[in-house]
């Protein structure tokens, strides 16, 4: 395994956002970023970019060339990842319905299953234990030892009402985090409401559901954030799948049951997330990658959009590190985990303006677990 503090260039963490077969724009991006000379000696993500974190963690533990995951991910067979049950196939419609009715979803979610598990196990790749970070990889960290690993992937519970940060918080449900498979954790994050199968988690109280991290936090940019002061030797990097939020946007009003419904999900998904990006400092150290109006569960994707898809994240990558400007000093208002205190080269983010007064935090009680406290 790769200890990669203790590797040359410039070190950057990155948060990648969910969206489903847009997550190929992820892949786009975060090669563009490889081919740079960054490394990432942490990813997180949800959903979509929760899977192409574990590739791109698995990949550099396992001292193996990122550009691996642009085939990795071009030969997957998206239709798959539609496995319904034979009542679903043979009766359309009304199987669906009676699925939703027995299952909680359409698709049981066993391929992505099948398909991660193996290409993490071709790397070495199976439990968090193969992502830990090891007081060998990066001595003196300040982290706790529950959050030394390089992976972390985001699900909701809707039985305890949090989001859950895996596997810093599997602790919080009797499990050892180094124990838990890296795949299982994975699935949890991607189980869009009604589309995927919810995951059934036993705890030592019973069990409780997991869904789609998305519902709660569809890009975590903040999970890296240092919260004891100090300063940081490399920023986190968000890598978010749409296009930068307009300066001025036309309101519309609900018009009827639908748009509301319709209206009201959308804020459930998105509005923790937007109220990070009104942060300039947010904005600044995130790649925005425009996915015109590709829909995430377009699982018939063809060939020429996928292509479209990836290239639009290189061309995003490729004008974000285009506008970050090297530095002898990180910026302060460039953010990092918790324990990345002494070495490692610097890396700035491309300057901004900082806003008149700090937003105050409203995010009680939109994280389940509790952080703990930093060293």
């Amino acid at each position: 395994m790769v200890a990669l503090e203790g590797t040359k260039g410039p070190k950057v963490d990155l948060v990648l956002e969910g969206g489903g077969v847009k997550g190929i724009g992820l892949v786009g991006a975060v090669l563009k970023l490889s081919e740079s000379g960054y490394v990432f000696p942490r990813v997180a993500g949800t959903s979509a970019g929760a899977i192409v974190a574990a590739l791109v963690a698995a990949h550099q533990v396992a001292g193996k060339p990122l550009k691996n995951i642009e085939a990795i991910m071009a030969s997957i067979d998206y239709n798959k990842f539609q496995d319904e049950g034979r009542l679903e196939r043979f009766t359309g419609v009304p199987g669906k319905v009676v699925a939703l009715l027995l299952h909680m979803s359409i698709a049981k979610g066993d391929y992505l299953v099948e398909w991660l598990g193996n290409v993490l196990a071709d790397l070495g790749v199976h439990t968090f234990a193969d992502l830990a970070i090891s007081d060998a990889d990066d001595p003196g960290t300040g982290l706790p030892v529950d959050q030394r690993f390089r992976l972390v992937v985001h699900t909701s519970d809707i039985s305890r009402g949090a989001l859950v940060r895996l596997p810093w918080d599997y602790r919080y449900y009797g499990k050892d985090p180094a124990a838990m498979r890296v795949v299982d954790a994975v699935r949890a994050s991607m189980s869009i409401p009604f589309f995927f199968r919810p995951v059934s988690f036993s705890t030592h109280a019973g069990k409780v559901t997991w869904v789609d991290g998305g519902m709660l936090s569809n890009f975590p940019i903040t999970v890296f954030d240092r919260t004891d002061g100090k300063a940081q030797r490399w920023p986190t990097w968000g890598v978010k799948l749409s296009a930068r939020p307009a300066a001025v946007q036309v309101d519309r009003p609900a018009g009827n049951d639908f748009q509301l419904a319709k209206s009201c999900l959308q804020t459930l998904m998105a509005g923790w997330d937007r109220y990070h990006l009104d942060d300039e400092d947010v904005t600044a150290r995130t790649v925005f990658v425009d996915c015109g109006t590709m829909s995430s569960i377009n699982f018939a994707i063809t060939a020429p959009e996928q292509s479209q898809l990836f290239d639009g994240g290189r061309s995003a990558a490729t004008a974000f590190v285009a506008a970050v400007q090297p530095s002898a000093n990180v910026a302060a208002p460039t953010s990092t985990s918790p324990g990345n205190s002494a070495g490692g080269a610097a890396v700035s983010t491309p300057k901004t303006r900082r806003p008149a007064a700090p937003r105050p935090r409203t995010d009680a009680g939109r994280q389940g677990p509790p952080p703990e406290p930093v060293p």
